[in-house]
């Protein structure tokens, strides 16, 4: 490995190094903080130990079962309002929280999605997700539940048309991830007009 490589690891190794060299400190000088921290790194690594792999595998699914037309059909650049709905509908039912919101909304990005749809999606994913929705029923009430409804879903709608077309006009396409460079969306060069 030559000098550059391992200096370019390092710097990619860092935060996780201090982060290990902290914990370590911690329990060996009884420091409550960094041992708390330490059990919720372990229990989340766990739960995405769980979740990641069997999300991975449907989004696989996803990408060869669901074609591209129908994606671009419902959620695309002519569907209109509707693909708000449909795109709600989907995070609805989304289950893992936005640790699997994100690559779904990756997928339905490449196969068409508006810019602000994908951004509804993920809105309404960390909002609207229906274990989340029965246990707040439970504990707060209906009421509660439909006044916080009737207040989130309009400002997703509202922010992701808004954050849509500013990516629209800048002309922002997502690229797809390779080895060498960072995954992403990265604007286009801009077209003459």
């Amino acid at each position: 490995m030559s000098p550059s490589q391992t200096s370019r690891l390092l710097k990619r190794l860092a935060l996780p190094i201090a982060f290990a060299m902290f914990v370590a400190g911690s329990l060996l000088f009884d420091l409550s903080a960094g041992i708390r921290a330490g059990r919720n790194f372990l229990s989340f690594g766990r739960e995405m130990i769980a979740i990641v792999p069997a999300t991975f595998i449907l989004i696989g699914l996803f990408e060869a079962w669901i074609p591209q037309e129908k994606i671009e059909r419902h959620l695309g650049q002519e569907a209109g309002f509707a693909s708000h709905f449909w795109s709600m509908i989907l995070a609805g039912s989304t289950v893992g929280g936005l640790m699997v919101a994100f690559p779904v909304a990756y997928s339905l990005r490449r196969k068409g999605a508006r810019h602000a749809v994908v951004f509804s999606y993920l809105g309404t994913a960390g909002v609207v997700r229906v274990p989340m929705t029965l246990f707040e029923m439970s504990f707060l009430g209906v009421p509660f539940t439909l006044v916080r409804y009737a207040v989130a879903l309009p400002l997703l709608i509202a922010m992701a048309e808004i954050l849509g077309q500013v990516l629209d006009r800048r002309g922002f396409e997502m690229r797809t991830p390779s080895r060498d460079t960072t995954a992403g969306t990265r604007p286009h060069p801009r077209r003459p007009e």
